[in-house]
């Protein structure tokens, strides 16, 4: 299969690992505000007291799946804007390798008439 430019599998690899452990932070981070949340409103909201067991559970998942996606996009697109720098550094290397390349080098010798 043919990639035009696109990321080579180490870094597609690297970028679906990363995303990964973004979720499970995420999921961990929103999981514990919204937890919190629970026991807030458990104590607080006879509304809320009075909600299914089911319900509970679908509340507390939703914010652990939103933790979870907004840690892994905000993850991968530190991961993106890492692998641009060093594929910029690695070209802005190349030029300067090159023109050191060309500055050591010696003049042609000229053939006089």
């Amino acid at each position: 299969m043919h990639t035009t430019g696109g990321l080579s599998n180490k870094d597609a690899d690297g970028a679906a690992w990363e995303a990964g452990r973004g979720a499970v932070s995420g999921a961990a981070k929103w999981g514990l505000v919204f937890g919190g949340l629970g026991a807030v409103g458990y104590a607080m909201s006879p509304i809320y007291k009075g909600l299914t067991i089911q319900f509970k559970v679908f509340i507390q998942m939703s914010g652990m799946i939103m933790g979870a996606c907004l840690e892994a996009d905000h993850r991968i697109r530190e991961f993106e804007a890492k692998v641009r720098m060093q594929k910029r550094m690695m070209r802005d290397r190349a030029v300067w390798e090159k023109y050191e390349h060309e500055i050591d080098e010696p003049p042609p010798h000229q053939v006089s008439k």
